[in-house]
């Protein structure tokens, strides 16, 4: 059925992607550097932007048999990749070539030539608190007489790419590392306590909510590609809609994740029950190392553990999956790098209960898999600050799909379903353009 007119948004009133888009990262490691260095690939014709939904996804507009199933970056006014100018800020120093050959993610000669490009960004003085992550030790950091003093040094940093940059717009992607794992606290309820903690220097203020304090009060989106608590407070969600501009989830759905959100719905909607999940994973590069410390792991954990409880909901399906065991472990392995190994052991009963099991070994590469979520998150989030009807909601659940953790509404379970999430996503973009939603019923081409 047709949205009402009145209740129809029009495409016209999204605001036209005039001029550059400055995409600001803070942490500039394994991940940033392979979306940087990939996106300058793409835009040299070197590769092709494989991974990414706003690149290569299509969206199918209206009956089956109309054959209208454009490219999504053609149909929604998403920012073009040659708009894309990139800056950011880490602890290591040095530019983008030597970050990236540290990262050892890509290959040389597919660094070497695009090395006067990536020497010439430059990342700045980053903020850091070694309490939060504690096996890094920083050589390129801001010295601040408090975090309030520290965060509006970020703030100037944004002034000044802003002008130095000639960029019109701005999307900030939290690709640093994990922070160790911490629950809310009075600090982060409102909106005063927190700017109130900022000159009282509160411990539990963390570096990733300096910067999107700053981002959210330069009208800038944030979204978190890691698994700490940011965005994800009350303080946050309330300058969010105070400024009108978007947040989302967080920790992106690369991996294991990934493979949990396709398996888990399949075994659900076949009424298969679930015994027990249990992951383990092997990488080596500096996440890894970070994780290694149990503050740090805790924080991934809890987030990794949440996916499975959310798809098969054991309060609805007790017979299936009320007593299952989930477990979660992350070890640190050197030689493996950035190509992750994650296993899964699933035990999974069948038709009078009998025993079935799955065995998965994913040999992935993290930040392969990262980056082109990263770009689509950039463009989405861009697009969301460009539309009226998406602006105003602060929480953009909508791009679930890109998150092992979504953001939702208070009170409201976020949904972890990839199949879901997706149409969730497509739906949304249907609307802001004025399309007819899908809701794949097809009972209208039987009709008389």
């Amino acid at each position: 059925m047709a949205t009402p007119e009145a209740a129809q948004p029009s495409a016209a009133s999204i605001t036209p992607h005039t001029g550059k888009l400055g995409i600001m990262i803070p942490g500039m490691g394994a991940v940033a550097t392979t979306l940087i260095a990939g996106v300058e690939a793409i835009r040299r014709g070197y590769a092709k932007p494989i991974g990414s939904m706003s690149q290569m996804g299509t969206i199918r507009l209206g009956k089956r048999t109309d054959n209208r199933t454009p490219l999504i970056k053609d149909f929604a006014p998403l920012a073009p990749l040659d708009d894309l100018v990139f800056t950011g800020w880490d602890i290591f120093g040095g530019n983008l070539y030597d970050a990236a050959k540290t990262a050892a993610v890509l290959d040389r000669d597919q660094l070497d030539a695009m090395k006067p490009f990536l020497e010439s960004i430059e990342p700045m003085p980053a903020v850091f608190e070694e309490r939060y992550v504690k096996r890094l030790t920083p050589k390129h950091q801001k010295v601040g007489k408090n975090k309030c003093d520290l965060a509006n040094q970020i703030r100037n940093d944004i002034a000044e790419f802003k002008a130095k940059s000639g960029t019109d717009r701005q999307v900030m992607i939290w690709c640093g590392s994990t922070e160790i794992y911490i629950e809310q606290k009075p600090v982060h309820q409102t909106l005063e306590a927190f700017e109130k903690g900022l000159t009282e220097d509160d411990p539990d203020i963390s570096p990733s909510m300096l910067y999107a304090w700053a981002a959210l009060k330069e009208g800038i989106p944030f979204a978190n590609g890691a698994p700490n608590l940011t965005v994800d407070i009350p303080a946050m969600r309330e300058l969010s809609k105070k400024m009108n501009t978007p947040i989302c989830g967080k920790d992106f759905k690369t991996g294991q994740t990934f493979i949990k959100t396709v398996l888990a719905p399949a075994f659900k909607t076949r009424q298969l029950g679930v015994a027990g999940w249990y992951s383990t994973n092997i990488l080596g590069n500096r996440d890894g190392e970070v994780l290694d410390d149990p503050d740090n792991f805790k924080t991934k954990e809890v987030s990794k553990l949440g996916v499975l409880e959310h798809i098969l909901q054991p309060e609805l399906n007790p017979d299936l999956y009320g007593d299952m065991y989930h477990k979660v472990r992350i070890n640190y392995y050197p030689p493996r790098g950035d190509n992750k190994e994650g296993w899964d052991n699933i035990d999974i009963f069948g038709w009078l209960g009998y025993p079935m099991q799955l065995k998965v070994d994913f040999l992935c590469r993290d930040s392969i898999l990262a980056a082109p979520l990263a770009l689509d998150l950039c463009l989405f989030m861009d697009l969301a600050q460009r539309t009226p009807s998406l602006r105003g909601l602060g929480i953009q659940e909508w791009l679930s799909f890109y998150f092992k953790d979504p953001d939702a509404a208070p009170g409201v379970y976020p949904e972890h379903d990839l199949f879901i999430q997706s149409m969730k996503l497509k739906n949304t973009l249907r609307h802001i353009m004025g399309e007819d939603l899908i809701t794949h019923l097809g009972l209208d081409y039987y009709g008389e």
